[in-house]
Order: structure tokens, then sequence, then C-alpha cells
């Protein structure tokens, strides 16, 4: 399996553990038949695009009128992809429906390819773009280019575009990538954009540096409120210009947008930014989050584990420029499986003995889906009908135990493997002379050793279906 020191450190989930719904999945327009008038919830709801019909964001389908504001080409709901970060302005319930009143969506990063490393076995890599330090893994959604292929080609030969996390070391950790040859474009107006922090203004010159970035502004343009007199080292912005000679040349700089009004409902997912304060108040894409004795920590997460670089959700109620925390949960994946989809119901599968459940918030893709030719909109009904019986697929997920214990998808991905070896990764949750539980599936031990598995270890399991139907353990090892 793929989880490791190294994939931890840079594992990204582009889905929590979140209770969300399948149902309704009719296609883009304005909303008809969304019950939305009483919702519990009017605000904002920020997060990667998980699916469409119309769009599903944060575990909620969203009505739209197919519309999207952003500078960055994209206009339809129909050039959105997967994994894209997007800002959804509306109601909500806790049906897992709700209606939109407008989307926004804006880069990260865009521009050259400059060099890309992938680790296979580990899952996990980067990606270079215009100077830009971007962490890839396996939940990154690639489109127009494999992980592999990025590795493997040479500077310059791709434009890239990302959707992203920014972090406080000014890394940033992908949601999306998105790859054309260099000679395509992505139908917007500027080669480079970079979003950052301004350091060492020089105001007389003209110049700053963002993202170790040297920046020349003098003939740029400034959109927004944003004035040129208003820069100041620290300030977060977003340039778009072309690169000549190391130097990114500003066409136009344009300040980092308001996410929320005051005193709307919140949910926005993304990256930890720098350290948890004595304050009790931590960064989430430069939002500060105050959490107090009432914030509820969901599966398994405790005030402890908040820090640097930590995956999650938050839900609560913006008040006077600080995100007032009501719950927070992971959204990491703690369990991942292979193996093949021995019956559907449903949202539900079986694969390889171990019942999966998909919501909302899940992913489904196919293995090196990079044909841009290809219907970029697809409903979230043909995503789980295009998951047939037999298919080989790799999932990542959150281990549940209730109801006999099942993983609770994030991403799926059908692969093309054939293979009749079938493997997991989890949390005992019994062991018997005989047998090892995980997942919810118990696993005969063969020829596997676990004098030293115990209840609670996470164990790496290979494992295989004999031929009188029973689960039996080939390898099990408990991870450091």
């Amino acid at each position: 399996m793929k989880r490791n020191a190294l994939a931890t450190a840079v594992k990204l989930a582009l889905a929590g553990a979140i209770a969300g719904s399948l149902a309704a999945c009719g296609g883009g327009g304005s909303g008809t038949g969304s019950s939305t008038e009483n919702a519990p919830y009017s605000g904002t709801s920020v997060g990667p695009v998980s699916g469409f019909g119309s769009v599903f964001v944060n575990g909620t389908r969203f009505d739209t009128n197919g519309s999207v504001n952003s500078d960055d080409g994209i206009e339809r709901e129909t050039q959105l992809e997967k994994g894209m970060i997007l800002k959804v302005r509306g109601r909500w319930g806790d049906d897992g429906r709700g209606e939109a009143d407008r989307l926004d969506y804006d880069d990260s990063v865009r521009g050259p390819l400059e060099s890309a490393v992938w680790n296979e076995a580990e899952g996990v890599g980067s990606v270079q773009v215009a100077g830009q330090y971007i962490h890839v893994d396996d939940q990154t959604v690639f489109k127009g280019a494999t992980p592999v292929a990025l590795a493997d080609a040479s500077a310059n030969s791709y434009r890239v575009r990302v959707s992203a996390w920014r972090l406080d070391d000014g890394s940033f950790r992908a949601s999306y990538v998105g790859a054309k040859l260099i000679d395509d474009d992505f139908d917007d107006v500027s080669e480079v954009e970079i979003e950052g922090e301004i350091s060492g203004l020089d105001a007389e010159l003209q110049t700053f540096r963002i993202n170790g970035i040297d920046v020349d502004y003098q003939n740029a343009g400034f959109d927004g409120d944003l004035d040129r007199d208003d820069l100041f080292d620290g300030l977060i912005i977003e340039v778009e210009g072309i690169i000549e000679n190391g130097v990114l040349i500003a066409e136009e700089i344009e300040g980092e947008d308001d996410l929320f009004d005051d005193e709307d409902d919140v949910e926005i997912a993304g990256a930890i930014a720098g350290d948890y304060d004595a304050d009790s108040q931590f960064s989430l894409n430069g939002i500060t989050v105050q959490v107090n004795g009432d914030t509820e920590f969901d599966d398994g997460l405790s005030e402890s584990d908040l820090g640097d670089g930590l995956l999650v959700k938050v839900e609560g109620r913006f008040r006077n420029g600080i995100l007032v925390a009501e719950e927070i949960e992971p959204r990491e994946g703690d369990a991942e499986l292979e193996g093949v989809i021995e019956s559907k119901n449903g949202d539900e599968l079986v694969v390889s003995g171990v019942r999966v459940v998909l919501t909302g918030n899940t992913l489904i893709e196919d293995d090196d889906d990079d044909d841009e030719n290809d219907d970029r909109i697809t409903m979230r009904t043909q995503d789980v009908e295009s998951l047939d019986v037999g298919d080989y697929v790799e999932i990542e997920g959150r281990q549940r135990t209730s109801d006999d214990g099942f993983l609770e998808a994030i991403k799926i991905e059908r692969e093309d493997d054939d293979d009749d070896d079938f493997e997991m990764e989890g949390r005992v949750t019994a062991v018997t002379d005989s047998s090892v539980t995980v997942l919810g599936l118990t696993l005969l031990i063969g020829d596997g050793e676990i004098s030293d598995i115990r209840v609670g270890n996470q164990v790496e399991v290979d494992y295989f279906r004999n031929n009188g139907g029973d689960y039996v353990i080939g390898k099990i090892e408990a991870d450091d």
C-alpha cells in the first residue's frame, strides 16, 4: 500500500467523512425541484468539486444556473473539473441538497511546467510551476497528463493549471493539476498566475518578491479595490503576467477576495497554515479560525491534533472577520483498499469482501484519466453507474466501526489491474487464534504471522479469496 511517513507528510484528501447524498442528481440548471427556502444554512461553502449535476462541494449537491465567475477563462460549469476548489454562495441543508446563487473559481498557480517528481510506490510527489513548489499525491486529480507523464516531461513542455491550498511556507497542496501541451492555452489572458505574500517591497523601483519570485509591477493594472499605493509587505495578492529572464512582469495585480460576509454560515475545507496558537486560533485558506469550548471535534480528531498542514473541514459562523468554529473534522483518509467490486447496491459496494459506502463527497475517477477529448461533465449518477461488478478499484477512505465496520470512500479509482490478490490498510478491530478483522472483514490467518498483531494496530494486509469463498491473509504487517 502507499501509506508511510512520507506519504502521511504530504497526503491530501479531497474529501472527508461527511454525510452526503447521491439522490436527485439531475443535470445543471436553475435548481427547480430543490427545496431550500427553509434551509438551515445560508452563506458560503468552499471546497473541491467532487461531482456534477449540478456541482457537489463539501458533500452538498448545489443546484446552479450553470455560470461561473472567474478571471481565469472559466465562465461555465461545464468548464470546471473535479478537484477544482470552488467557492459557492447560497443555501444548503443537512439533507445534502443546496441551491447556489453564485460560483467563483480562481487558479492558485498557472504557468509553464519547470519540473516534476513522482514516487509511484508511495503515491506522492511534487510539481514546480512558475517557481512554485506544489505537493501532489494520489488524491490529487490530474487532467491532461498523468503524474508519471509530468515527471518524464522536459521543462516547458506543458502549461499547468493548479487549484490548491496555500501552506504557511509558501508552497501549495494541490487538489487539481490540469496540463496542456505548451502550445495550447487555458483560454485565459495571462500566461502566469501566482498567489502569495509580498516581501521585499520597493515602492520606488516598483518591485517585490512573492514566493521566491521577483516581480516587476511598473506597468501592472490593479483590479478590484486594490491600488498601487495599497501594497505592503505581508499582503496576500494574486499576480498575473509573463516571466522574462526569471522575473515576473506583472500585467495585473489583485487583492485576495473576501471569502465571507459577516454572520455567514460557513463550510470550508483546506490545510491549516502555521501553528495552532495560544489564543486557540489557526489559519485556514487565509481565514482566522477560532476554537472555543463549544467547538465539536469529529472522527477522532482532537484539539491537540491541530497543526500546520493538517487537512480539515470547518463549519461555523463568520463574525467580525473571524470564523468561529462549531465543528471541525479531518479530511485525511485513514484506510485504503485495492480489490474487485463483487456486488453493488445503490451507494454501497462490496469490494473483495469489504463493505464500501459512497457519500456525496466521494470522488470517482478512472485510472490515468487524462483524455481532454472526453466530456468534461459527467453527472453524479453516471459516475456511480460507471462502477461495475468485476472492476478492479483502488479506494482511499475512512474506516468506520459502526454497523459491523465498513469503509467510507473518499476516492474511488478504477484500475486496469485484474489481479486476484487484494490489499488493504486499516485498524485491527478483532484478533482470534484463527483470524484478524480489519475494515469489518474477518480474514483467516493462512500463512500470515499474527503473533505481534493487536487490536488497534494499523496494519497492511495482502489477502486473497480461496476456493471455499473465505478471505485469507497472505501477508500482514503492523505499521511502525
